[in-house]
């Protein structure tokens, strides 16, 4: 698979088998700062964001949880300078094992890391062989390589619900 469909796949993957159901909200290509980053050239874009709320209730909402995802099928695709805006409760790339591989080292201690994995393949015989990607999601599975630590976001949740709400899905 060339880089765009690994993307797609990888896309694909997360939304199907951890972005959606119950309580999960999310949003994909959301833009952060889109009139000031017009005017400054700084405008940034975050593949996936999700928001996760406690509970239903009024403070559950309040001290809900937002997850940022960056969707990286290549180490060119991670040192392009394009898309690594993590400023979630919880940052994660989501990868292949073969690209885990060659970034790791350069992955920020508290930016997690999710590999697309078989579903009945253990996570670190994946990482040693990596399964060539077939496209069919439905055998695969996102599986945690690399565990993302909690720090505190600086922006306010009306603020980054505002932008989820923007981008549209």
């Amino acid at each position: 698979m060339n880089r765009k469909e690994i993307t797609k796949f990888l896309s694909e993957l997360l939304v199907e088998k951890r972005l959606s159901g119950m309580g999960k909200y999310y949003a994909s290509e959301v833009t952060m700062d889109w009139y000031i980053g017009k005017i400054t050239h700084t405008m940034r874009r975050v593949d996936f964001i999700q928001f996760v709320p406690k509970n239903q209730t009024v403070s559950g909402i309040e001290h809900g949880d937002f997850y940022f995802y960056e969707v990286k099928s290549c180490k060119e695709d991670y040192n392009s300078g394009n898309g690594l805006t993590f400023e979630g409760d919880k940052n994660y790339i989501v990868t292949t094992a073969e690209t885990y591989k060659k970034i790791i080292k350069d992955v920020d201690y508290d930016v997690g890391v999710l590999i697309a994995c078989p579903v009945l393949r253990e996570i670190k015989d994946e990482i040693e062989n990596p399964t060539q990607i077939d496209g069919n999601i439905d055998d695969w599975i996102l599986k945690i390589a690399k565990n993302a630590h909690s720090k505190n976001r600086e922006r306010p949740l009306s603020q980054l619900l505002f932008f989820m709400l923007r981008s549209g899905k």
